[in-house]
């Protein structure tokens, strides 16, 4: 092997130096120039002495030197970082080992998630095969800098793996959505195809585009009944409100594929919010149409949008009680609301 960890590289493209912080397989090695690390072929390094003795060095005479005043001397600017690639990526490092006829093969993949934005993010990971959470991984990544996650086997990922993530800003911004969710899927033929890729190009690592920028705040509709600021406005009498109403229904189904013919397109964060407002929606019919009670089917899931339906209505102070217990039509996956009569 030419190289063992901690030895002193120079990187041939760029010209900077690093060291061998790890070594993968007989091509490659990861190292660490500035801090950061990053895995590098054998053939794109070289020691640093090597390109000491193999330069002409030319003495020249001495010069005499000038004075020069403290106030004289311009002040050093920091290289600024740049973004090569803007966004959250996850990307993937395939290591190889030798099969029986002594070709390369992948073993196995090292997970990283990239952040190539100015923020620090909070993280939420879990990768799931098959339905079933197998990890599952909360920290930080900051900005402009790569976090390693973990090894996923090759072989792991026929069985249907699912990378979810969510995202939330270190530092609060009150015009910053609070969080962003996404998931990538990626099928066995795609993954065959991204190795070939890099293989040709001779590339380290493949990647996929998580978040392109952290999303904005969605705007809240706000609806004034003033009738100088909006004089279509038809205004009743209140005891005749019901007849206005929208029909009151004593169960509400909130699957996303209920509600709308275009989820395919949505962001998780899009789903939720028309899940939330569905449910807020039939409750105040629920309300003005004094029902005793209103079943609400939300599926059993990852649990957050019961637990958030859970949350407004423990708030609510028409609500007797609530209950999600098994049903013989909805399982677990359904809350009965009562209200107070």
């Amino acid at each position: 092997m030419k190289y063992e960890i901690g030895d002193k590289i120079i990187v041939l493209h760029s010209n900077e130096e690093g060291k061998v912080i790890d070594i993968m397989n007989e091509k490659m090695v990861m190292i660490e120039v500035r801090g950061v690390k990053f895995p590098a072929y054998m053939d794109q390094i070289d020691f640093p002495y090597f390109q000491q003795f193999s330069k002409n060095k030319v003495v020249d005479a001495p010069k005499p030197k000038s004075k020069v005043y403290i106030d004289e001397v311009k002040r050093e600017k920091p290289a600024p970082r740049q973004l090569s690639a803007p966004g959250i990526w996850l990307s993937f490092l395939p290591v190889f080992d030798k099969d029986v006829f002594d070709d390369d093969v992948v073993e196995k993949f090292r997970l990283y998630l990239i952040n190539q934005t100015n923020d620090a993010i909070n993280f939420c990971y879990t990768l799931m095969f098959g339905g079933t959470a197998n990890f599952e991984l909360r920290n930080v990544v900051q900005p402009l800098s790569d976090f390693y996650l973990h090894d996923v086997q090759f072989e792991d990922l026929n069985d249907a793996p699912r990378f979810d993530f969510e995202f939330t800003l270190v530092k609060e911004n009150k015009r910053k959505a609070p969080y962003f969710e996404t998931t990538l899927k990626p099928k066995a033929k795609q993954l065959f195809k991204k190795i070939e890729e890099i293989r040709r190009s001779n590339e380290p690592a493949f990647r996929y585009l998580l978040m392109e920028a952290y999303p904005d705040k969605p705007v809240e509709e706000k609806v004034t009944l003033n009738p100088m600021a909006n004089k279509d406005f038809r205004l009743y009498d209140l005891s005749q409100i019901g007849q206005f109403l929208e029909p009151a229904r004593t169960v509400i189904d909130i699957h996303i594929e209920k509600l709308t013919d275009n989820y395919s397109h949505m962001s998780n964060h899009e789903k939720f919010t028309l899940q939330i407002r569905t449910f807020e929606k039939y409750y105040d019919l629920a309300i003005a149409n004094r029902q005793p009670n209103l079943i609400v089917v939300h599926g059993v899931g990852s649990g957050r949008l019961r637990d958030e339906i859970h949350d407004i209505l423990r708030l609510k102070r028409e609500v007797k009680s609530f209950v999600n217990q098994y049903h013989p039509s909805f399982g677990y996956g359904a809350t009965e609301i009562y209200f107070n009569s």
